[in-house]
């Protein structure tokens, strides 16, 4: 299975983290690193990190969290920061 694949099935197992989305599928990989970082637990985390690679979850977080408006929480976002940056290069 691809990581696009086992990414959305990832998600549709945890429709509560994305209560307000309709269309699950187009969803995309960014918006969904966003929503389990914000309002997955460690677990949730930690899947979406062996799912993707921490590299390139640390990535997709990057992308979002250095925009001037961000949706990630400053507690989240200071966490995830740190732990990025201490795991990936």
């Amino acid at each position: 299975m691809m990581n696009a694949e086992k990414l959305h099935q990832f998600i549709r197992s945890r429709p509560h983290l994305v209560w307000y989305v309709r269309d699950l599928e187009r969803l995309s990989e960014e918006s969904i690193v966003e929503h389990v970082l914000n309002y997955g637990t460690w677990e949730d985390c930690r899947e979406l990190m062996r799912i993707l690679g921490v590299a390139r979850t640390a990535e997709d977080f990057r992308k979002r969290a250095e925009l001037k408006r961000t949706n990630y929480r400053p507690e989240i976002k200071n966490f995830f920061q740190l732990y990025f940056n201490k795991y990936v290069a």
